[in-house]
């Protein structure tokens, strides 16, 4: 395959596929959110000796909502969820389509980082609220996830990451961005200009989430004094 350099340097036809793949990720990551945020917060309160120990919730998210659902491969998820995706929107094809695998599919690991981060948060702080008779829900809101913030950033950061990853995977039901230009454009049009031009671009984008993400970090750090 012949490298086209003039390919290469063209980058104004990356620009719809680079708005696709940020579309499909944005919007995904917050239904994702929407959904494994509560299901972090209840993995960690529910929990023994935290501030609604509830056995059989626990293990049921931990176990059949989370653990299994994090074991099936991303793209028979994608098969499974079909009838859903048809459901919400009435097809299961199309960026649209794909933002609902995307969302449902990364919900769990979403859970799983929002878990993480709350777990270290220090007991003392949220035994010390307990005791001022604040209430379960203060908790969360006011001490948990504030205390918390900085790992949940660092979190949600890994989890768009892997969202953009995931992305490359839409063409399979229809769905744009650059994963699919580099497949469809690039190698099955024997385009190496192409392939390589969307993984810069994929890249740099990378490169630019996690370099915001890191600064909030740190804003947030600074802030506290740390």
């Amino acid at each position: 395959m012949q490298f086209d350099w003039a390919e290469f340097f063209n980058f104004g036809n990356m620009l719809i596929p680079l708005w696709e793949t940020v579309y499909m990720v944005l919007i995904s990551m917050f239904f994702a959110l929407l959904i494994g945020m509560p299901l972090g917060v209840l993995l960690v309160t529910s929990s023994e000796n935290h501030i609604a120990p509830n056995r059989s919730l626990n293990k049921i998210l931990d176990i059949i909502l989370i653990n299994i659902t994090r074991s099936i491969p991303f793209i028979i998820l994608m098969v499974v969820l079909i009838p859903i995706a048809r459901g919400i929107i009435g097809k299961s094809f199309g960026n649209e389509a794909f933002i609902v695998y995307l969302a449902l599919g990364s919900a769990p690991f979403v859970a799983r980082v929002i878990e993480g981060a709350l777990n270290e948060v220090d007991k003392g702080l949220i035994e010390a609220s307990k005791s001022l008779g604040a209430t379960n829900f203060h908790i969360i809101t006011k001490v948990m996830l504030p205390e918390a913030l900085p790992s949940l950033i660092h979190g949600m950061v890994l989890a768009l990451i892997t969202l953009i990853g995931y992305s490359a995977m839409a063409g399979i039901v229809g769905g744009g961005g650059l994963g699919n230009q580099a497949v469809v454009a690039g190698f099955q049009n024997s385009n190496p200009a192409i392939i390589w031009k969307a993984t810069l671009i994929i890249i740099l984008l990378v490169q630019v989430i996690q370099f915001f993400g890191n600064l909030i970090v740190k804003k947030i750090y600074k802030k506290r004094g740390k």
